[in-house]
């Protein structure tokens, strides 16, 4: 009497192997196309904040975040908590260095030219408080003066664009593609460190940011 093997054919395996293929394959896809999404998003999100800059100075004749508080409630119609000193630029002094980065989006949101509503206040942004808009990665943006970039000696401070921290290497491609020459070093979009510094602290290396944590990577846009 012949026993009946109870082992898989070759075909079956090779079925198995076929359905297999097509399930990493579509979860790769996914993965792809949510990456994608969340890179599209990171650089909608820096050229809608952009627009808001430029367009609150075109409006208002000042700039967001030093605007005072008292000259933005007359001039936008709302009760402003926060401001600045009107000196014509947007500072982070070491005694307050969260104080016109804040006023900011305080600013924008109220005068309508952004999305969400914001307090301002000096205290640093986070993903618990609603000082700042947050990035896909549920990280804040920060819109203040930096200095230095990885790979740079030495930089003068200018007013840039911090696009949060926790940004995958490949979503931080994406958007350098996006948005400027797809180079890390170079550009007007580029890769920094966080490295525990504070807004407008002279000598600190790479990102001046003052957003909590050491050794992090982020985006930051030059302006």
């Amino acid at each position: 009497m012949q026993h009946k093997s109870s082992g898989f054919t070759l075909v079956e395996i090779a079925i198995v192997l076929v359905v297999i293929g097509l399930l990493l394959g579509g979860i790769l896809k996914g993965q792809e196309l949510i990456n994608n999404a969340r890179a599209r998003s990171l650089a909608d999100k820096a050229s809608s904040a952009q627009a808001a800059y430029y367009g609150f100075f075109d409006r208002y004749r000042a700039i967001p975040g030093d605007m005072t508080s008292t000259a933005a409630t007359s001039a936008i119609g709302v009760s402003i908590s926060s401001g600045g000193d009107a000196n014509g630029r947007l500072d982070n002094p070491s005694d307050a260095p969260w104080g016109e980065p804040n006023a900011l989006w305080e600013q924008l949101s109220k005068a309508g030219f952004i999305s969400g509503r914001y307090v301002g206040g000096t205290t640093a942004p986070d993903a618990n408080n609603d000082v700042a808009p947050l990035n896909p990665f549920n990280q804040p943006m920060v819109i203040g003066r930096t200095a230095d970039y990885m790979g740079a000696a030495t930089s003068a401070a200018r007013l840039n664009m911090v696009l949060g921290r926790g940004i995958p290497v490949d979503i931080a491609r994406e958007v350098d593609v996006k948005m400027d020459d797809g180079k890390p070093l170079s550009g007007a979009v580029r890769i920094a460190v966080d490295e525990n510094a504070v807004f407008g602290t002279v000598g600190q290396s790479d990102s001046q940011t003052g957003l909590p944590g050491s050794g992090q990577q982020y985006i930051q846009c030059s302006g």
